[in-house]
């Protein structure tokens, strides 16, 4: 994208009350931003969805100065622009019907690979939410997914860590500008994410900071991932919303359960129970279901006969011995075992060279 495109995309990004989904159908019909704003508007005006009061908003001159002023910004800060129909823009993204048209992004982001997951929760995270986020983290490490949050307190800030503590790519994703820092607490967190990823955002250096951004910027974590995983929740917070939207673009939705009577455990507890989101008792079950395989090849044995493996393990191989290939739930329901288990039995079983991983969640015995 040429500077002068990009001038009008922000340009166009600045107008109120056209949003990105409004963006996108005037980019579609005129084919690019700058036409948008030298097309008559009585033809604007025939355009589904687009009122008399956006095409009012359509005055160039004053979105174009805006425009040309956050440009400046970007130039002095080297601020990385995605725009939403180039190839570097993520592509799980492109696939949300409310992406933005334009993020922002600093730091040095993999927005390429295939194991993107999202970890959200409460602020007030307890003690035992912080040891499951980074047991969740480091028993993942070997998939090397790429962790996104939102740089929040609690959860968000515990998620960011555990990814750098385990040398994974982590991506924060703000609500505010790229020239501030919320919490400021956080701020000596900053150099060394963007030296293990980046932040992302939407959300320009004039942007005024505002509660309701924090809900605006939960589209970009359910977005930007294959699956969104709820650690701790009260009955109500911002990351039931993430996961709301993570289910409206068809995405994986995990939740940690925990014990009715706790306060954090009731909005992953009705995550559950509402049929929202699977439930995740242990690290494996995302590998397991989202289908992710060992980076590096198992271990080569002869023959089955020298490898030991307990009764469960016994129990697993005899079923795909005579059965063949199996998906995840075949097996736990004809073993009599939860499916949480399997999970973990099947990684150890693969990890030993017994068994491997097929496309379709199936598994087959080597």
């Amino acid at each position: 994208m040429t500077e002068d495109q990009l001038l009008y995309v922000l340009a166009l990004q600045h107008v109120p009350n056209v949003g990105d989904i409004g963006a996108k159908k005037l980019i579609k019909h005129c084919g690019s931003a700058e036409a948008v704003f030298k097309e008559k508007k009585h033809i604007l005006a025939k355009i589904d969805g687009i009122g008399k009061v956006r095409l009012n908003e359509l005055s160039l001159s004053t979105h174009l100065a805006a425009a040309k002023a956050e440009l400046d910004f970007i130039h002095k800060n080297n601020i990385t622009c995605l725009y939403f129909e180039d190839s570097d823009y993520p592509e799980k993204l492109k696939h949300s019907i409310d992406g933005p048209i334009l993020v922002f992004q600093s730091g040095a982001v993999n927005l390429k690979s295939e194991r993107i997951i999202s970890i959200v929760g409460t602020r007030k995270i307890t003690t035992s939410g912080i040891a499951f986020c980074e047991k969740l983290v480091e028993e993942l490490a070997v998939f090397n997914p790429v962790i996104v949050s939102g740089f929040a307190y609690g959860t968000d800030i515990t998620a960011h860590k555990s990814a750098v503590k385990n040398g994974l790519q982590t991506i924060g994703c703000l609500a505010h500008g790229l020239n501030q820092t919320y919490p400021k607490v956080h701020k000596k967190y900053v150099a060394e994410i963007e030296q293990h990823g980046g932040f992302l955002t939407d959300f320009w250096s004039s942007s005024i900071f505002d509660r309701n951004n924090f809900l605006k910027r939960n589209r970009i974590i359910a977005g930007l991932s294959t699956a969104t995983i709820v650690i701790e929740s009260a009955e109500r917070g911002g990351s039931l919303v993430t996961a709301d939207i993570a289910n409206s673009y068809n995405r994986d939705v995990f939740a940690v359960p925990g014990r009715p009577t706790d306060a954090l455990s009731k909005g992953c507890n009705n995550l559950i129970k509402q049929q929202k989101a699977q439930l995740l008792s242990t690290p494996l079950d995302v590998a397991y279901i989202l289908n992710w395989q060992l980076e590096r090849e198992p271990k080569v044995i002869q023959k089955q006969l020298f490898v030991e493996l307990d009764d469960q393990e016994t129990l697993i191989y005899e079923f795909l011995k005579k059965t063949d290939k199996q998906l995840l739930d075949s097996i736990a329901i004809a073993c009599g075992l939860p499916i949480f288990k399997v999970a973990g039995i099947l990684l150890n079983m693969e990890l030993k060279g017994v068994i491997r991983p097929l496309p379709g969640k199936l598994f087959e015995i080597i």
